[in-house]
């Protein structure tokens, strides 16, 4: 019997209208209790829309989530007990201390007076704020800025964390110690956030929701997602061999590949012959072409140097599937075109033949008969009077 999964967050048919423009169509996926969610997308892709949903700032248009056991549309008060929020700009009052902030965010979130101090104390030393503590917030760096957003999120230990663009604006070392913390954070919280920085998903979270022009275009883990876009294997060799063209021809020959791209080759000091580089692909398995190479370069005696899997990136897999979802619907659009066209033509002509069917019957010989005998009858009747 499958193992039923602990789902915090369920979407069902999440929609987003703004007039007509449809920000958010149709969207459903759900995220697991003590999972890392990333949300991907170009800019208007509707992931802000869609978080601004979950926390209950916008109502859906239709459909619903239900956050914690909370749904949006019912129990928003419960969705927000249940949630910690980082929204882009961070909103803080900056004419407070750090500290003060912490306090106030606290009470406001309906935490018990006597758990307030050591909240503060604890989150501080989470997001590494100690040496801020007592400054006020216009006067700290950006990067603390955005550590004192992200503990006013997680002071009251919120079972959901939604984080929106968490890393924006920092440097690579900030990127980097805010990537450390979220993942420390992801044992306590469900965490749902979204970023430009592929690498910073791939890095941090568990699945991935990739969204295009308010459209779900594909949710799971970085791995599979590469896995779908990635249609054959990748390898690179570096070997010990008299000469690029005698590899290049030994790999042309084998049956398992369909590229080869030589990249030249170096001179090392304890060897008479070159170090080679070249890529390969091949629609196979990376052992089954490991096994293929080995064997003829052992019968050859080069010596292989290395072997390494030239493995897709996460943003190849984001370029891949927005285009493909892009050309679907391109297709669709045309397709509905081409049918709206049609039923308009199909009416020109039946109009046309509903008038051009009036004419015949007036040219019908009987009916003219008829037409000349009224006209007579009215002006006979006109000269009595």
């Amino acid at each position: 019997m499958a193992e039923s999964k602990d789902y915090i967050i369920k979407a069902k048919s999440l929609t987003k209208t703004f007039g007509k423009r449809v920000a958010v169509n149709k969207l459903s996926f759900e995220v697991e209790k003590g999972e890392i969610m990333g949300f991907l997308g170009p800019n208007a892709a509707g992931k802000t829309t869609t978080m601004k949903m979950l926390t209950c700032f916008y109502p859906p248009t239709s459909g619903t989530a239900i956050v914690n056991g909370c749904d949006v549309m019912e129990d928003s008060l419960g969705v927000r007990r249940s949630i910690g929020f980082m929204p882009e700009n961070v909103p803080v009052y900056t004419d407070m201390t750090v500290s003060e902030y912490l306090y106030f965010v606290a009470r406001a979130k309906g935490m018990a007076h006597l758990d307030i101090d050591g909240a503060i104390k604890k989150t501080l030393t989470r997001c590494s704020l100690e040496n801020v503590a007592d400054q006020l917030i216009r006067t700290v760096s950006r990067g603390y800025r955005q550590r004192v957003g992200l503990a006013q999120a997680i002071i009251n230990e919120p079972p959901v964390l939604i984080l929106d663009e968490p890393s924006v604006g920092l440097d690579p070392e900030q990127i980097k110690n805010f990537r450390e913390l979220i993942i420390s954070l992801a044992g306590q919280s469900t965490i749902i956030l979204s970023t430009h920085i592929l690498s910073e998903v791939a890095l941090t979270c568990n699945r991935v929701c990739i969204l295009d022009h308010g459209n779900l275009v594909a949710a799971d883990t970085p791995a599979n997602l590469e896995s779908r876009v990635q249609k054959s294997v990748g390898l690179k060799i570096q070997v010990l061999a008299p000469s690029q063209n005698e590899v290049m021809e030994v790999l042309r020959g084998l049956d398992c590949i369909t590229n080869v791209v030589n990249h030249g080759g170096e001179s090392l000091a304890n060897s008479k012959l070159p170090l080679l580089t070249f890529t390969v692909e091949a629609p196979k398995d990376s052992l089954t072409v490991r096994r293929e190479i080995s064997h003829v370069f052992n019968s050859k005696n080069w010596e292989i140097y290395g072997m390494q899997d030239e493995r897709i990136s996460l943003e190849d897999v984001f370029i891949n599937l927005v285009k493909e979802h892009e050309s679907e619907t391109a297709e669709e659009n045309a397709e509905k075109s081409s049918i709206a066209l049609e039923k308009k033509d199909e009416a020109v002509v039946t109009k046309d033949e509903l008038v051009s069917g009036t004419e015949n019957e007036a040219d019908r010989p009987e009916n003219k008969a008829d037409a000349q005998n009224a006209s007579q009858t009215e002006k006979k009747e006109e000269e009595e009077k």
